[in-house]
C-alpha cells in the first residue's frame, strides 16, 4: 500500500506542525476576507429588504415590479440550488460529510463558493428567516479546501486546513473565535490533537481580528445583564432547560419532517420549490415584517413592554416561517434564526416568572441563558452553544447558570431520542443522494484516525483480537507520546490515537463502523 500520506509526517516533525498552523493562518486570513464581505452584503441586502417593504406600503404602484423581483431573485437562487446541491441549506452537513469521506463527485470548491454567496444573498436579502452563519462556515471550508489543493500536504492536513476554515467562518460571522474552535472541535471535527487544536485556534484568531477591523469590537447582542437569580431560585433554570429541550425536540422533527414533504414533491423542479418561501416572505413583509430575515429585528421586541401573547405569536410564526425557508433547500443557516427563538423562549418564559413577583431585571438574564438552552437541544453541542452565547453577548459572568440550563435541555432532547439535526440533515443529504451505494474499490488510499475512547470495546484488547473492517490496515498506534508500529500482540489502550489505512471509496464506511466499534462496551 502508498503509505506517502503517512501520518506520522503530520504528527512526529515540529516543524511540519508548525507549518499547519502557519497555513491555517493563511486560511484564516482568506476566510475572514470573504466572509466579512459576506456579511456586509448580507447586512445591506436585508436592510434593503426592510426598506423596500416600509416604502412599498405608501407607494402600492411599484408593488406588482417589485413582486417581479422578489420571484426572479428567488427562481435564480433555485437555479442556484439545482446546479450544485452542496449549497443547499447551511452548508454544515456538506461539510461534515466530506470530512467523513462522503460527496467525492461534487462540484469544484470555486462553483460551491460563489453559488453559495450570491444564494445566500438573494434568499436573507429577500427575507427569508435564514442566517448568515451556516453559509459563513461553508464559505470558509470551500476557500480552505481551494487553499488545501495548493498547499496542503496530504490528506489528512488538507482537512484539518477545512476545519481551520469552518472555525474562521464561524469566527467572523459573529466575532466568536472561540466559538468557532469549539464548533469545529464538537460538531465536525468530533475529536482533536495539539496539531488540530492550534490550527483552528490560529484560523479563528486571525479571522476574528479582520472581522473586528471592520465590525468594531461590540458584540452581536447588546443585552445589559444587571440581575441575577439567587441560589435557591436555580430550581427555575431546570424548569427552563426542560421547556426547551422538549421545544428543541419540537424543532428537530419539525424541520425534518419539512425537508421530507419538499423532497417528496418529485412533480415540482427544485427552482421552484425554493421560490416558495419567497413568495412566504413578500406576505410575511407586508403584514408581519418583524419575522423577516435572520431575527435582528426580533431582537429589538424582547422588551419588558411586550406582552406575553404578542411573544408567542412571533414566535409561533418566526418558527413556521424559519421551518418553510429551511425546508425548501434555499442556502442560508438555522444557527441565528434559532438562537433568536431561543431568545424567544426565554423572554416567554422570563415575563412569566416576573408575574409571580420576580424582578423584572431578570428578563434579559433568561434570554440569554435560553438562547445557550435551545441550541444545545437542536444541535446537541452545549459548549458550542454556551461559549457561542458568552462571546456573542459580551456577558462572561454566568457561566454556572448557562450550564445547568444547556445540560438540562440536552439531557431532556437525548432522553426524548430526537437526533442532533446537522446528523440528521447528513443522513438525509445521503439518502436522497443514494451516496452509500457507490461505495467500489480504489487504489487511491487514505488514513482514517480516532481516539479510543474510555470504556471503549476496543480498549484493553490485542489487535489480532479486534476484529477489523474488511479492506483496513492498522499502521499506527500513537500512546502518549511514543509511535508503536502494531503487531499482533499490540495491545490497544484508551485514550489511544488509532491511525487506519484504507480505499478512499470506503472511507465514509469505515469511519461509521470504528464509530461503532470505539462506543462504551455497556
Amino acid at each position: 500500500m502508498d503509505l506517502s500520506n503517512n501520518y506520522k509526517v503530520l504528527i512526529k516533525k515540529r516543524s511540519e506542525k508548525i507549518w499547519i498552523v502557519l497555513k491555517s493562518m493563511i486560511v484564516g486570513l482568506f476566510v475572514s476576507v470573504v466572509v466579512v464581505s459576506y456579511r456586509v452584503a448580507v447586512r445591506y441586502a436585508e436592510e434593503f429588504s426592510f426598506f423596500a417593504y416600509e416604502k412599498l406600503k405608501s407607494n402600492y404602484e411599484f408593488i406588482p415590479a417589485f413582486l417581479v423581483l422578489l420571484l426572479i431573485a428567488g427562481y435564480i437562487t433555485g437555479k442556484l440550488v439545482s446546479s450544485n446541491k452542496m449549497i443547499s441549506g447551511s452548508g454544515i452537513p456538506q461539510i461534515e460529510g466530506i470530512l467523513k469521506g462522503y460527496f467525492r463527485n461534487r462540484k469544484p470548491w470555486t462553483h460551491t463558493l460563489l453559488a453559495k454567496f450570491v444564494g445566500g444573498v438573494l434568499a436573507i436579502g429577500a427575507g427569508l428567516s435564514l442566517g448568515r452563519e451556516g453559509p459563513s462556515i461553508q464559505l470558509g471550508a470551500s476557500i480552505a479546501e481551494g487553499i488545501g489543493r495548493k498547499i496542503g500536504k496530504g490528506r489528512l492536513e488538507r482537512k484539518i486546513l477545512i476545519a481551520s476554515g469552518a472555525s474562521a467562518g464561524l469566527s467572523a460571522a459573529f466575532n466568536a473565535p472561540m466559538a468557532g474552535v469549539i464548533f469545529s472541535l464538537e460538531e465536525i471535527f468530533k475529536y482533536f490533537s495539539p496539531t488540530i487544536l492550534l490550527s483552528l485556534m490560529s484560523a479563528a484568531v486571525v479571522s476574528d481580528f479582520v472581522s473586528k477591523q471592520i465590525f468594531g469590537m461590540s458584540p452581536v447582542f447588546g443585552f445589559e445583564i444587571t440581575q441575577t437569580l439567587a441560589l435557591n431560585d436555580y430550581w427555575l433554570l431546570i424548569l427552563l432547560g426542560i421547556l426547551l429541550g422538549v421545544l428543541g425536540v419540537a424543532y428537530n422533527y419539525v424541520l425534518l419532517k419539512t425537508k421530507k414533504l419538499y423532497s417528496s414533491i418529485q412533480t415540482i423542479p427544485v427552482q421552484i420549490k425554493v421560490m416558495i418561501p419567497f413568495i412566504v416572505a413578500a406576505i410575511m413583509g407586508f403584514v408581519f415584517p418583524v419575522v423577516l430575515g435572520g431575527g435582528h429585528r426580533i431582537v429589538e421586541e424582547l422588551t419588558i413592554q411586550n406582552t406575553i401573547y404578542f411573544l408567542i405569536i412571533v414566535f409561533v410564526i418566526k418558527f413556521l416561517f424559519s421551518m418553510i425557508s429551511f425546508g425548501s433547500g434555499a442556502p442560508g443557516g438555522i444557527f441565528f434564526p434559532l438562537i433568536i427563538l431561543g431568545a424567544l423562549i426565554g423572554a416567554i418564559f422570563g415575563k412569566f416568572v416576573i408575574l409571580f413577583g420576580y424582578d423584572p431585571k431578570l428578563l434579559n438574564y433568561f434570554i440569554i441563558l435560553a438562547m445557550a438552552g435551545y441550541l444545545t437541544a437542536i444541535v446537541r453541542a452545549p459548549i458550542t452553544g454556551i461559549v457561542l452565547v458568552m462571546e456573542m453577548t459580551g456577558s462572561f459572568h454566568n457561566m454556572l447558570p448557562l450550564t445547568i440550563v444547556s445540560i438540562t435541555a440536552y439531557v431532556i432532547a437525548d432522553l426524548l431520542k430526537s437526533p442532533p439535526i446537522y446528523e440528521a440533515l447528513l443522513e438525509q443529504i445521503i439518502d436522497n443522494e443514494k451516496t452509500a451505494e457507490k461505495i467500489v474499490p480504489h487504489n487511491k488510499k487514505v488514513l482514517v484516525e480516532m481516539i479510543v475512547q474510555h470504556g471503549s470495546k476496543l480498549a484493553n484488547r490485542k489487535v489480532r483480537n479486534i476484529k477489523w473492517p474488511s479492506k483496513t490496515l492498522l499502521v499506527e498506534v500513537k500512546q502518549g507520546e511514543n509511535h508503536v508500529t502494531p503487531q499482533g500482540d499490540t495491545i490497544i489502550y484508551e485514550g489511544d490515537y488509532l491511525t487506519i489505512l484504507t480505499d478512499v471509496n470506503h472511507e465514509h464506511r469505515v469511519k461509521a463502523l470504528m464509530t461503532e466499534m470505539n462506543e462504551a462496551d455497556q
